[in-house]
């Protein structure tokens, strides 16, 4: 129902390209490449580990909207001549491939170039995080971590491991290993993190896992605090399962938690109906805010 929602969005846009070909058989063409996530020198590492999954583009050409891509993409552009180009970086809101967003943290790609009918202009667009941001980061490379797992709820404790790496730049991330013993797993932060209503906010966070995994925001108020699940990290059909990377929009709870200003992450999941055994993965959690 999600691809088809999407379709149906797109099938304008298809077709406005489709006729504009079919009445200029001379286009010029534009080649967007996969992005590439570079260091804020103004952060001097501090904004953690430089994973992403910056899935799409939105282009524009003279400060003209040409349409939202999924990178790497051709498209037609019915100009040619010197023009400016800038490619703001998007991604799938909340794991949603029919939600596409401009990532509010990432500044865009602008560049000049000369359009030619029926010759291609490559880019290859760069981006990094923007000044005055403010990270909370639990990256598991000390043992002394953030996360904490519930001494009354949770069955199973995360333990540090190394072997599954892969793309990472880092040493460590979390692991938890359920089983018919160790059924459950709930956890949450003590980061006690100050966040302003009506701002954009976001939890990173890197997952490997062949159990879902319920990722949640628990408000602190004086009265007392308040869960609020969230966003569901679904089970991996891939055998062996991949690392992703998911964006995690958290402005509407935020917005919605009255007398709330300070809050914590949370994490639930429960052995999987039908299996032994399963296992949950994650690294490089980012709470980042204005």
């Amino acid at each position: 129902m999600k691809n088809l929602k999407l379709f149906t969005l797109l099938l304008p846009l298809i077709f406005l390209l489709s006729t504009c070909i079919k009445n200029n058989s001379d286009p010029s063409w534009l080649i967007v490449n996969d992005w590439t996530l570079l260091p804020n020198s103004n952060y001097a590492g501090s904004e953690g580990e430089l994973t992403d999954n910056i899935t799409d583009a939105w282009v524009y050409v003279n400060d003209e909207l040409i349409g939202v891509f999924e990178v790497p993409f051709k498209i037609p552009i019915l100009k040619t001549g010197s023009v400016d180009i800038k490619v703001f970086p998007a991604i799938k809101n909340n794991g949603i491939s029919s939600t596409k967003k401009v990532y509010p943290f990432l500044v865009e790609y602008q560049t000049t170039g000369v359009l030619v009918a029926n010759n291609s202009l490559t880019i290859n667009p760069t981006t990094k995080y923007k000044d005055n941001l403010s990270f909370t980061i639990e990256d598991f490379e000390d043992i002394n971590t953030s996360i904490i797992n519930d001494p009354n709820t949770s069955a199973a404790n995360f333990t540090l491991q190394n072997t599954n790496l892969e793309w990472f730049n880092g040493n460590f991330y979390a692991h938890i290993g359920l089983n018919s013993v160790d059924s459950s797993w709930v956890a949450y932060t003590n980061w006690t993190s100050y966040i302003s209503k009506g701002k954009e906010v976001y939890l990173e966070i890197d997952y490997r896992n062949t159990n879902a995994v319920t990722t949640g925001l628990i408000a602190i108020s004086p009265s007392g605090t308040l869960p609020n699940p969230n966003i569901r990290l679904n089970v991996q059909k891939t055998n062996p399962p991949v690392w992703k990377k998911m964006y995690i929009d958290l402005r509407e709870i935020v917005g919605a938690s009255a007398n709330s200003a300070y809050f914590e992450q949370s994490f639930e999941a429960y052995l999987e109906a039908g299996l032994t055994s399963t296992e949950i993965e994650i690294d490089n959690l980012k709470l980042i805010h204005f």
